[in-house]
């Protein structure tokens, strides 16, 4: 086994550190679901989380852990818009500013919602500059401290907790599946899911174009890609993180891609059928599983569903599309 950079017990801190300040989201069924795959599904809702996704979950966990020092300085941030609102509404709630690098042509619901909580918004263009270097710019010349969307331990760690929370709200899964972009919810939920059940299978699922994911798992090293084009935006990283990576080589099952079209028709069924909005990348794991991307009859199957930020009116023109 090589060496990890969280370990249970990391997931199970944060989940104290946690407690009262994130959701507890709730759990959600479906007859219809059930009936069309022949099995138990279990729809973990983080588009009900803080900020509409699950990334308030490492977002708080990075920076509570903060000293005086990096709380007096601040944080930096980049995101195409979930761990831009998590990370501007973590600091503000921990008394820290924030500064959020943003691609230009990111959801403008997201780029609001950021500034609403009191995040400074810094544009970048998402094909053609490096967010990492300029972030790393950013960090050094105002001391203030980076923390990544996934290539944290404490972001990871933060992730995890959905995992924990899953399973004890409704015991042992057969099957875990979560979206994938930089790989930090992925590998939080596989370390807590196989530690809680070393048999559970889980499994990622990324935009077929976007399969950079997919390519590292087969091929055991990481595959950088160019910027995927897909509707599902917080899965437009062109790599997985180093630190998520090792977690996935360890505990991961497989990685499944779905397509455009597969994501829009999950869009539809959640709404129409179960009655939530989520987002495209939200409906990764779904997809999977309603598009028959992978034979899970007769099993325990956990979905997660990981945010809902999406202007209504894209919403509307993506499913009537």
């Amino acid at each position: 086994m090589s060496v990890l950079p969280i370990h249970f017990n990391d997931i199970a801190e944060a989940c104290h550190r946690l407690k009262d300040i994130a959701h507890h989201t709730p759990v959600m069924t479906s007859v219809t679901a059930d009936r069309m795959t022949g099995t138990k599904l279990f729809f973990k809702c983080e588009n009900l989380q803080r900020v509409g996704a699950f990334k308030f979950r490492g977002a708080y966990n990075a920076i509570a852990q903060f000293s005086s020092a990096q709380l007096k300085t601040g944080v930096v941030a980049f995101s195409s818009g979930n761990h831009a609102q998590a990370t501007a509404l973590a600091a503000r709630m921990l008394g820290t500013k924030s500064v959020i690098l943003m691609p230009s042509d990111a959801p403008q619901i997201k780029v609001a919602a950021t500034k609403g909580y009191g995040g400074e918004v810094v544009f970048y263009n998402r094909y053609t500059d490096d967010r990492e270097a300029i972030g790393m710019r950013i960090a050094q010349e105002h001391s203030m401290t980076l923390i990544p969307s996934y290539n944290h331990p404490h972001v990871i760690a933060g992730q995890g907790t959905l995992a924990k929370e899953f399973f004890e709200d409704v015991g042992v899964l057969d099957v875990l599946l979560t979206p994938v972009g930089g790989g930090g919810l992925l590998s939080g939920c596989a370390l807590a899911a196989k530690t809680l059940n070393p048999q559970c299978r889980v499994i990622g699922v990324e935009p077929e174009t976007g399969n950079d994911g997919q390519q590292s798992f087969r091929s055991g090293k990481i595959v950088h890609i160019d910027t995927p084009a897909t509707i599902a935006d917080g899965a437009q990283t062109q790599q997985l993180g180093e630190m998520p990576f090792a977690i996935i080589r360890e505990y991961v099952d497989d990685m499944l891609t779905v397509t455009d079209a597969e994501i829009i028709e999950t869009m539809k069924f959640l709404a129409g059928r179960m009655k939530i909005i989520v987002e495209p990348t939200g409906c990764l794991a779904a997809a999977a599983v309603l598009a028959r991307k992978i034979n899970v009859s007769s099993k325990t199957v956990g979905i997660v569903l990981s945010g809902g930020n999406i202007d209504l009116l894209r919403f509307a023109a993506l499913i009537q599309g």
